[in-house]
């Protein structure tokens, strides 16, 4: 590797990487407060495949998910328990691991060092990518698969020419390229409309002129196939699961389709720069997903792009970024909409290292290079720290986060597992959501704290759940004492 980057490059990455896992392991059991349904239903799927036996490829519950994170995520809850950060310590990984893609692929598209380190440094440091890398969604691996996915399949590309490159390299690299990217299928919806940005790569490594080279691509489409596969198979087995959350929040349901679709594009385009998601638990409420000066670099970024748009190189980012968020704009829920939008934080990051590339050359050719490399070195301090106390000091105090990661609802699981075991305790789960085996989403939180998801660890730990309108079966009468409690005050 040093060899390949030099020896203060690989001192620099080594440093990046270091923050990236720093932002996202750093004090991972408190922040995120809480632990959101949706996060403990992942835990809750995971326990009950450890407790039976069965793994899936797609769990049906809470309108569908893919089962590749899930799984995954069974491991960490074998060996750390059903405790929320053995859920998220999953995402962080990928998160981590996604950071040291950035860097590859920019190293591939744009054979510059300091490029590919401002795009891994950018990710690194990001609120956005890093808030995601703490939170148990299944999201946060598709940036990774991406990242990873096309950086061997630019390898292949970019080394097509050499006569040292080895056939078995490329193979390789299309076999692991190709998998991967199949994969990514397992992650998240909005990964579904990737294989358009194939037609790019593919144009630019002239994939019908040599033998090696069609070869080499071949492999790539009949690994990222098997990859896919099993999941293919299921959705051909049960069609209603492909589209179930996709008709749901399609912007074609709405009452003037073409008017919906039109603000959706001025949306998702002004929350990189002016207003962002208000979701707390994807964002700080309305706060754009870049910080101002990232914004003015990735706006340089694209300006630079938009002049060199006859190279396949820049083709490709714009047409991740425009792939990536037709998912964002053809919905018509909750916009702006940081999750959705995950799929393209990696060109986000890579466009704003060029602009800030840019930036940097100039300056470093107007003034003395000592006092430039000082004035940048300065300017990513200030940005680091600045995204390390918009998440740590800003975001995970606030009471809006402990509310939208139900923070209420982890620390009655927390009590309960402190009550005696054999004391019966009624939990009235007087709150919406969608229903998962009779009860609303928001008792998944309590279930995965107490480890009660099975009928069998209910009645061994004495813990009954009730709709409101089953109070009528509590009983305390034989037992003399029991704990009545409820999700929300009443």
């Amino acid at each position: 590797m040093k060899a390949y980057m030099g020896k203060k490059t690989v001192i620099l990455l080594f440093l990046i990487l270091f923050a990236a896992a720093f932002f996202r392991l750093w004090n991972l059991k408190g922040a995120p407060p809480g632990l959101y349904p949706d996060e403990a239903m992942n835990g809750n799927n995971a326990r009950e495949a450890l407790d039976t036996g069965e793994w899936r490829i797609f769990y049906p519950e809470n309108n569908g998910r893919e089962g590749l994170f899930i799984n995954i995520q069974a491991l960490s809850v074998k060996i750390f328990g059903n405790e929320p950060w053995a859920l998220r310590l999953v995402s962080a990984i990928f998160g981590i691991l996604t950071v040291l893609g950035t860097f590859l692929l920019t190293k591939e598209l744009f054979n510059k060092n300091s490029i590919a380190l401002l795009a891994a440094f950018f990710i690194a440091t990001s609120f956005w990518h890093v808030n995601f890398s703490r939170i148990s969604f299944r999201a946060i691996m598709a940036p990774f698969f991406l990242v990873w996915s096309f950086y061997f399949l630019w390898k292949i590309i970019n080394l097509k020419t050499q006569e040292t490159n080895s056939e078995l390299k490329t193979k390789s690299s299309a076999i692991l390229s190709g998998f991967l990217f199949g994969l990514g299928f397992h992650s998240y919806i909005a990964y579904r409309a990737m294989p358009l940005l194939l037609i790019i790569p593919f144009l630019k490594g002239g994939f019908l002129k040599t033998r090696k080279i069609k070869t080499a691509f071949s492999l790539f489409l009949f690994f990222a196939f098997l990859a896919a596969l099993p999941l293919g198979i299921y959705f051909l087995k049960n069609p209603a699961d492909f589209l179930s959350r996709t008709s749901q929040i399609s912007v074609l349901s709405a009452e003037n389709p073409l008017k919906e679709f039109g603000l959706n594009i001025v949306k998702t385009i002004g929350m990189f720069f002016w207003v962002g998601d208000y979701n707390w638990r994807h964002n700080f409420s309305g706060e754009p997903m870049l910080w101002w000066p990232i914004g003015i670099l990735f706006l340089i970024g694209i300006i630079i792009s938009v002049k060199r748009m006859t190279e396949k190189n820049e083709m490709f980012l714009f047409g991740w970024l425009i792939l990536g968020l037709l998912p964002v704009v053809f919905s018509g829920e909750g916009l702006p909409h940081a999750l959705r939008a995950i799929i393209v934080i990696p060109p986000v990051m890579i466009l704003t290292a060029l602009g800030a590339n840019w930036l940097f050359e100039n300056l470093t050719f107007k003034w003395n290079k000592k006092s430039a490399i000082g004035l940048i070195f300065i300017f990513l301090t200030i940005v680091a720290v600045r995204e390390y106390w918009q998440y740590f000091y800003r975001w995970t105090p606030n009471i809006n986060t402990y509310h939208a990661f139900s923070g209420n609802y982890k620390a009655l699981g927390e009590w309960l597992n402190a009550q005696p075991r054999n004391l019966p305790k009624y939990v009235i789960i007087n709150a919406e959501g969608v229903r998962v085996r009779g009860l609303p989403m928001p008792a998944q939180t309590i279930m995965f704290i107490t480890d009660t998801f099975s009928n069998e660890k209910q009645k061994a730990k004495n813990i009954i759940y009730l709709l409101p309108e089953e109070k009528n079966k509590i009983s305390c009468q034989k037992e003399k004492k029991c704990i009545i409690t409820a999700l929300e005050n009443d």
